[in-house]
């Protein structure tokens, strides 16, 4: 049950953090919000007024206290599902857990990815245009500690966990990686500040939730399975030989 509420966290989290975030776009009217011209984070702006960095804009978001809401509950639902998917002897142990292995790479993944999922609950709490430093600070845990986290969880995920999952994950937190960097340094191949920054902190989410969804529905199977188990062995209860 614990590692099911874990899973459902995930989903939820992800799932709610996309829908705000299309209610706060539509509510922008002068400039229209933008994937490519805009980071996520304007979405949050207190103030409207022109931006110069990274890149020139004007922002102006009228539920950015919904957007910011979100990024908290988002950051607060990974948090906790990583506890429950990874606490209590689950990550670290001798012989690891449902998810995921034994050993220093498996602890030092789940440790980053956490603290990837606490800089959303950061970027919530300390919006660009008001605390600055701090927000910065969220965003590097989500798009460096947190895909550097992807790398390893790659390595440190259990052998029950299918193994083309396993690759993709390693290969979702190169390519953030490699997209953060060129985030950092101006290059947008095209996909402007917005879009490449989405490449960079994107992964993630995408990750957890199809972790999210393939635990729920393996819980699911299970339940289902047990159940006319379950039965089965009543009813050879009941029909066992009776006194003459």
């Amino acid at each position: 049950m614990k590692e099911r509420i874990g899973y459902v966290a995930w989903v939820v989290g992800v799932a709610q953090f996309f829908v705000v975030q299309g209610i706060v776009e539509s509510a922008w009217v002068r400039p229209a919000y933008s994937w490519a011209r805009n980071n996520i984070s304007d979405l949050g702006n207190v103030h409207c007024g022109l931006r110069t960095w990274p890149e020139p804009r004007y922002i102006c978001s009228p539920e950015h206290g919904l957007m910011n809401g979100s990024f908290i509950a988002l950051g607060v639902l990974l948090v906790v599902g990583f506890v429950l998917t990874g606490g209590a002897g689950g990550v670290g142990g001798a012989g690891g857990g449902v998810l995921w292995r034994g050993g220093r790479v498996a602890v030092s993944a789940w440790m980053l990815l956490v603290s990837g999922g606490a800089g959303f609950l950061l970027i919530g709490l300390a919006p660009t245009d008001v605390h600055k430093g701090l927000h910065v600070v969220g965003a590097a845990l989500i798009m460096g500690s947190g895909n550097v986290g992807l790398v390893l969880a790659g390595f440190g995920l259990a052998d029950r966990v299918p193994r083309p999952l396993r690759r993709v994950t390693g290969l979702l937190g190169v390519v953030a990686l490699l997209a953060f960097g060129l985030f950092l340094s101006g290059h947008y191949l095209g996909l402007g500040m917005g879009g490449m920054e989405r490449v960079a902190a994107y992964p993630f989410l995408f990750w957890a939730a199809a972790l999210g969804v393939r635990g729920c529905a393996l819980r699911a199977g299970r339940t289902r399975a047990a159940v006319p188990e379950a039965g089965a062995g009543r009813a050879r209860a009941g029909a066992g030989p009776s006194g003459g």
